[in-house]
């Protein structure tokens, strides 16, 4: 635009372009602001405004003709000789909703529960929650955003577009990123992404755009190695979706599975059902790294369709995996009362993952001086010494009613977060057999691969043997802890309460006692090749077989025994750097913390990390 002496304002087109209207007249006053023209390029309309109040002199172009870019629209007069055009009062009105965005939010609200009450009200009458509910439990206030909410089921071909967006919103999955624990951690530790089926949508079965969104989430997550909690409650794939019939057969190329998977040991992976969960909903929470489910969870591989299909009998939902079967075979690893505790939990479990907290109170801790029973032959609670060491209310253990014989879980000690391993002197004596050591070693892998330090609580003769044991494969599933403890990238700190016996000790130092970042026992520890028992009957047989009488026999057994448990004590064995030093019970929580703060997490050797988890 340009003004000339004689305050001439040139009004001039900003691009090549259509005139599609004119909206003054030669003679007209125009306030600054105001539209006088509106032209169209590229199927694009563009209003022209007046750069300052004053008259129209002058109009150079009609509608429907073509002006040049910097070609004249019209001449403005403006200064003394116009008349005062008063400044336009704004009288827009910020809260009027146009008809686009009115169409908007009513498609967004038949997504929601309210639209759906029937639904809701059964879904409660069960003690259930829906997915949604779920979701805002779990995330922090106004931090979740959801992709894909207005996808409906592929079934155009066989419903009405109607019923479809009534009755499958989002296409049966809730997904998104929200933030979780945002007040203990930034915005970078608290990021997840958040997946959850719908079973008020068609069972909660996995549907073609339904695998789509799941896709793009997963993916996403992936790329930027972010968390991922999964609710998992639904009946499997679904043969209901025709739009893709013609294209597609069999569906056995979704990524989903392959996805999932693939982020084993890339970012924390929680898996969390309610309910039924069956077939391809079942593979994704056996594929998590840590498994959540209610008490009132079914879970697994085929549902009663697929069992009926397959010839193998009729059986009801509720006969496929209930929890009492898979808590007890490893499936899951927390078992929760219902929806809400699972979320809990879930944000309980996450916080070890996402870092250090404020330190918190603890115990008295000259309690842990009376744990151990002054009778070494006596049994005790193992878990009451894990929480007396550990912060208050910190302890979360996994797998509680698989491998008995071994505690994991995860602590934390003046706010830092450790994975623990603990041998369970009330069972077998501490032994471990098979699925202890299994239990073990793949929680070893989770702590590691997401760069967890490590406390080792030792108190067990060794590993468990005997023919019956055998059978369960002792020899493969003992060595696995001993593989997994040498591959480990972050610190291990080992503590021997009482018993540190052969090879199940050795073990529980990841292979020798010299690996740990420091070995260190209590007054109560005691050491050997062997169980004392048995290493006094195997070396000193003939010795026993030649004292006499059977009183006898034991008071020479009695004797040699005592011998070997004043050599093996604790306080002879520092003697010779098998053990790094013995301290009072009281400075366990002292050492624990001076020790992990004299040691970088994940950068032993320079090692590459374990590329997945495995899922045993």
């Amino acid at each position: 635009m340009s003004e000339s002496k004689n305050k001439t304002i040139r009004i001039k087109a900003p691009m090549q372009a259509v005139v599609h209207q004119v909206n003054v007249a030669v003679g007209d006053s125009v306030a600054a602001g105001q539209e006088v023209a509106v032209l169209e390029a590229m199927k694009m309309q563009h209003g022209i405004t007046a750069p300052t109040s004053g008259v129209v002199k002058a109009i150079s172009v009609g509608v429907g003709e073509v002006v040049e870019q910097n070609g004249a629209i019209l001449s403005l007069l403006s200064g003394e000789e116009t008349a005062v055009v008063e400044n336009q009062v704004d009288t827009q009105d910020l809260d009027y909703i146009r008809p686009d965005l009115a169409e908007l939010n009513a498609r967004l609200d038949r997504t929601l529960d309210a639209a759906r009450p029937d639904k809701m009200a059964r879904r409660h009458e069960k003690g259930h929650r829906s997915a949604r509910e779920n979701v805002d439990d779990l995330c922090d206030a106004d931090s979740f955003i959801e992709y894909g909410q207005l996808v409906v089921a592929a079934q155009r071909l066989r419903r009405d577009l109607d019923d479809l967006i009534d009755n499958t919103p989002a296409d049966g999955m809730v997904a998104g990123f929200g933030a979780i624990n945002g007040d203990l951690f930034d915005d970078d530790k608290s990021r997840v992404a958040i997946l959850a089926y719908d079973y008020t949508v068609l069972a909660g079965t996995q549907g073609a755009f339904n695998h789509k969104k799941t896709d793009r989430l997963l993916e996403l997550a992936q790329d930027w190695q972010t968390p991922v909690i999964f609710f998992t409650e639904g009946g499997g794939g679904r043969p209901g979706d025709t739009d893709f019939a013609k294209i597609q057969a069999a569906t056995l190329d979704v990524m989903t599975f392959a996805t999932f998977a693939k982020a084993s040991g890339v970012a924390p992976r929680i898996a969390i059902n309610n309910g039924y969960c069956f077939a391809g909903n079942a593979v994704l929470f056996g594929c998590a790294d840590v498994t959540i489910a209610t008490k009132d969870s079914y879970i697994g591989m085929g549902g009663p369709a697929m069992i009926e299909g397959g010839g193998l009998g009729v059986v009801a939902p509720t006969d496929i995996g209930p929890m009492d079967v898979q808590t007890a075979n490893g499936v899951v690893d927390l078992l929760a009362e219902d929806e809400a505790d699972a979320v809990r939990l879930a944000k309980k479990l996450l916080g070890y993952f996402q870092g250090a907290i404020a330190p918190t109170d603890c115990a008295d801790q000259r309690k842990l001086r009376h744990v151990i029973p002054e009778d070494r032959k006596r049994a005790y609670d193992m878990r009451e010494a894990i929480e007396l060491m550990a912060d208050s209310d910190s302890f979360l253990e996994l797998r509680r009613g698989y491998g008995a014989g071994m505690i994991t879980g995860f602590v934390r000690v003046e706010g830092r977060p450790f994975g623990l391993i603990a041998n369970n002197p009330t069972h077998l004596g501490g032994a471990i057999d098979a699925e202890a050591a299994e239990k073990a070693a793949r929680f070893l892998q989770l702590c590691d691969a997401f760069d967890v330090p490590i406390l080792s609580l030792c108190d067990t003769p060794g590993f468990m043997v005997g023919p019956e044991h055998e059978k369960n494969a002792t020899v493969r599933r003992a060595s696995s802890l001993m593989v997994v403890g040498a591959s480990l990238t972050v610190p291990v700190f080992m503590i021997c309460l009482r018993k540190g016996y052969g090879l199940g000790a050795q073990a529980m130092a990841m292979g020798s006692f010299h690996v740990p970042q420091f070995t260190i026992a209590w007054p109560t520890g005691e050491f050997g090749p062997m169980g004392l028992e048995g290493a006094v009957r195997l070396g000193y047989s003939k010795e026993l077989a030649a004292a006499g009488s059977p009183a006898e026999q034991q008071a020479l057994f009695d004797k040699l025994l005592n011998a070997m448990y004043e050599s093996g004590k604790a306080l002879n064995v520092a003697m010779y750097q098998e053990i790094d030093a013995v301290i009072d019970p009281r400075d366990t929580r002292a050492w624990i913390s001076r020790g992990i703060k004299s040691m970088p997490v994940g950068k032993k050797g320079g090692k590459g990390k374990r590329p997945f988890i495995d899922t045993w």
